[in-house]
């Protein structure tokens, strides 16, 4: 009688042994976007040292760079089904299409706007985390990464003038928000995936780029940009996410630890990201490109026209009652 309690009682005691060491030693696979050695790269790194010495390594995480994982929109619908356990990238609005409203061109227009609107305890933080939440995704950080601009393969006089109908189409990503922008401050916008741009711009099908910003051109675009002109269309955040099962499998104190590495991930970001914009708009320099000079007055005046003709639009898209509160929570 012994004998056949103690075989089911032992094997309890070393099942809960081998999950409590699974819970221990966890080793989780982060997903971005960028290849190895990018700002992004470096940061994600630092901060899986950072949860490995907050743990004495019983939290470890494996980065896969460029997008090794799958798409974002593909990697943020496993994150949120607990396939994979965490990722730096974008919102993907297909999951979800008021994520669009993070995109809102012109939401902000400078890096203190942009950090007071998109800083944690924010109301625009507060509506993100709700979002991702409805997929099962926890939001342990925010990464910035640049304002968006115009890449030309040809010279555009009064480019910075959204008053002037340029003649000058740009290829913009296959989102209404891009298109929009584009016909509303003087250029032609034509909607084409990713993988046909450069050969678009090559080939003069188009005369330039909207969509990225000074690192994205530099790194896919600078054999075809002449001018760039820095005009702040859109402010690219991404997030540091994972899968709330997961999380929650963490005890008390690993979870502290993830969430205060993660803390650290975005203060040191906002103290670089301004420099990183700087140093990459350089860079393109450098490969030949000239950095067409944009004054606050521009920018505000651009602003004021796309709120008032393309918000509409992408709200009632949204849906209005939710956007307009969101928005005008976000920019009190």
């Amino acid at each position: 009688m012994k004998k056949s309690l103690f075989k089911p009682l032992a094997l309890a005691v070393a099942l809960s042994a081998t999950l409590t060491a699974a819970v221990e030693a966890a080793t989780l696979k982060l997903s971005h976007v960028r290849p190895q050695d990018t700002a992004i790269d470096v940061d994600a790194k630092r901060f899986a040292e950072d949860v490995a010495t907050a743990t004495d390594g019983e939290v470890k995480i494996r980065i896969y760079p460029a997008s090794a994982l799958g798409d974002y929109t593909v990697v943020q619908e496993r994150v949120g089904l607990g396939a994979i356990d965490m990722a730096v990238q974008p919102p993907a609005s297909g999951a979800d299409k008021r994520f669009q409203v993070v995109y809102m061109p012109y939401l902000v227009k400078n890096w203190d706007d942009a950090q007071h609107v998109f800083a944690k305890g924010s109301p625009m933080r507060q509506t993100v985390s709700e979002l991702y939440g409805d997929q099962g995704i926890r939001v342990l950080a925010a990464w910035p990464v640049y304002f968006g601009g115009i890449a030309l393969n040809k010279e555009v006089p009064d480019a910075a003038n959204p008053n002037v109908a340029k003649g000058a189409k740009l290829r913009v990503p296959p989102i209404k928000t891009f298109q929009l922008t584009a016909d509303n401050i003087g250029f032609i916008g034509s909607p084409l995936p990713f993988s046909e741009a450069f050969t678009a711009v090559q080939t003069g099908v188009v005369d330039g780029v909207m969509g990225s910003g000074a690192e994205g051109y530099y790194a896919s675009f600078r054999d075809v940009t002449r001018y760039y002109l820095p005009i702040n269309t859109h402010f690219e955040m991404w997030y540091l996410l994972i899968n709330d099962e997961i999380y929650g499998e963490l005890d008390e104190e690993q979870q502290a630890a993830l969430d205060a590495a993660a803390g650290r991930f975005e203060a040191a970001r906002w103290e670089t990201a301004r420099g990183d914009q700087a140093r990459n708009e350089n860079l393109l320099a450098e490969a030949g490109a000239t950095v067409l000079p944009v004054t606050d007055a521009q920018i505000d005046e651009t602003a004021a026209i796309v709120r008032d003709k393309v918000w509409p639009e992408i709200i009632d898209d949204i849906g209005a009652d939710w956007a307009n509160k969101v928005l005008e929570a976000a920019l009190k």
